[in-house]
């Protein structure tokens, strides 16, 4: 994990601050959220058809699912000492460019595009990879704005 303080934050604009480590996505994980979101479409939640209708015989995690786990990894990637609080501003853009089986293992890997400063805090801007182990492409990218105050 790195750690910077609030004041030294726009140093890092433009810069890869680091990863985090590894979740494995279960069926339990994807049947709560699908069951937080009313999303219970087959590919998702059921096991038995996902064995023959499915690329690789297995249920998917939810993109918004994937989407969803950036502030648990961003919490094990950077850590800004001398704020109050933060707060999630929204998104640029979000693109699902892979699959999640079931039983996947993923992480996230951080950029930190622009630090600027906005109604007396600071505007954060990220991109989040979050890579599957054993694929080439992540199964999401996102590009993130937070809100950081002392």
């Amino acid at each position: 994990m790195k750690t910077v303080s609030y004041e030294d934050l726009p140093q890092l604009a433009g810069q890869e601050v680091g990863v985090s480590d590894w979740i494995v996505i279960d069926q339990d994980r994807i049947n709560k959220f699908a069951d937080a979101t009313n999303d219970h479409q087959w590919i998702h939640v059921d096991v038995e058809r996902a064995k023959t209708g499915m690329p690789g015989g297995k249920t998917i995690a939810h993109g918004y699912l994937t989407l969803s786990l950036i502030p648990f990894f961003g919490q094990q990637i950077l850590r800004v000492t001398g704020i109050s609080r933060g707060i999630n501003y929204g998104s640029n853009k979000v693109r699902f460019t892979s699959m999640v089986p079931v039983g996947s293992r993923l992480r996230a890997r951080q950029k930190v595009l622009a630090v600027e400063p906005r109604g007396g805090g600071l505007q954060v801007t990220s991109e989040f990879a979050i890579e599957v182990e054993g694929q080439p492409r992540p199964a999401c990218v996102a590009e993130t704005i937070g809100l950081l105050f002392k």
